[in-house]
């Protein structure tokens, strides 16, 4: 008998790509699959949700994913809940691919990779894609984690491509209330805690349309911010490589300061600039301070774009991968002053106020 299987959209201000994501779920190989469309009352998706068939909830005026989600899970029942968003391409046999794993009594929830489809997306969000999956930098992301065996455990599901036991997320109590950014993150690791797992299914790829360069620095930030708050609540979500990150803002400007200063106190021999002027200089702060920032430049591309290339984004080429440094600074930038931001937060008793980075 088939597992009865439920997926949620939550939708706000994104009616256009919507439709597509409804086109590709309601193709599905899969038979009975019940979708449905969470969002905002008078959001347009309404009319591209009902147009299809497909069931559109009302938020209730909930201000982030989390709490859409969560008025979704009220709203329906099914013994397994599905999560994706509005702006997917979806395979025909994406639930019929991870609902087999359901199978197996130790499988609570099960996600697969998602990476930008290359023949739609731009190339800065090929170029995203590419530093999102990167080996290195940004090894401790979901967004592309393929795993090196058919079905591995993992610690997180992406939330644009997870499915669960609606009898696990009832235990857990849904997604925290307000959460934003992170919301998958504390929702998977209140499962893991309560003793269950979560594995993936490197087969089970979803295509996920990029956000623009602007938009990735706000989401980023949003990231960095709520981990650091969450870390609060739950402080085994704390790692060493947040407080790393967070040391990258600080550590690029006084990085600049030093080579600001290093140049002004004689640090390089202009005349022999395109030498580096290593003879004409002696030894000393000013000639460190001079060739320290170019030398971190030197370095930080050169590991940049070593992890880009071992990644596992499709989207990889020469071009990807050499533009892939500058989307790298920009997460790092970013997410370290999301993580300040969240410390700063905590320090003076303001740990709310969260704005969730798409308007409803």
């Amino acid at each position: 008998m088939a597992r009865s299987v439920c997926v949620i959209v939550p939708s706000v201000g994104n009616h256009a790509e919507l439709g597509i994501a409804l086109d590709g779920l309601l193709s599905q190989t899969y038979p009975e699959v019940d979708v449905v469309v969470v969002g905002p009352e008078r959001d347009e998706g309404r009319i591209v949700s009902e147009s299809r068939g497909v069931r559109y909830i009302d938020d209730e005026g909930s201000s982030t994913r989390a709490d859409a989600c969560n008025v979704a899970l009220r709203e329906t029942e099914s013994e397994l809940v599905f999560f994706t968003d509005d702006d997917v391409i979806v395979p025909k046999d994406w639930v019929e691919n991870l609902v087999r794993w359901f199978d197996r009594d130790e499988v609570a929830g099960v996600g697969g990779p998602n990476f930008a489809p290359p023949d739609e997306s731009t190339l800065w969000q090929r170029v995203i894609d590419v530093t999102f999956c990167s080996a290195i930098f940004t090894v401790g992301t979901n967004y592309g984690k393929v795993g090196s065996e058919e079905l591995e455990e993992v610690t997180q599901l992406p939330g644009v491509n997870s499915a669960y036991r609606r009898s696990v997320l009832d235990e857990v109590g849904g997604f925290d209330d307000g959460a934003i950014g992170a919301e998958d993150v504390l929702l998977d690791h209140r499962i893991r805690i309560s003793g269950h797992k979560l594995w993936t299914d490197r087969k089970s790829v979803i295509w996920h349309r990029r956000r623009n360069l602007s938009r990735v620095r706000k989401q980023i930030a949003n990231y960095g911010l709520v981990r650091t708050l969450a870390s609060e609540r739950y402080s085994e979500l704390h790692h060493f490589t947040h407080t790393m990150v967070a040391l990258f803002p600080p550590i690029v400007l006084s990085t600049l300061v030093f080579f600001i200063w290093g140049v002004a106190n004689g640090g390089i021999a202009w005349p022999e600039f395109w030498d580096i002027g290593l003879s004409a200089v002696p030894l000393g702060l000013p000639r460190a301070g001079a060739h320290t920032l170019p030398t971190l430049i030197i370095m930080y591309n050169i590991i940049a774009w070593y992890g880009s290339a071992k990644g596992g984004s499709p989207n990889k080429d020469t071009v990807t991968i050499f533009l892939s440094p500058i989307v790298t600074f920009t997460l790092h930038w970013n997410y370290g002053m999301g993580v300040l931001r969240g410390r700063w937060r905590r320090l003076f008793g303001k740990s709310g106020l969260q704005i969730d980075d798409r308007s409803r």
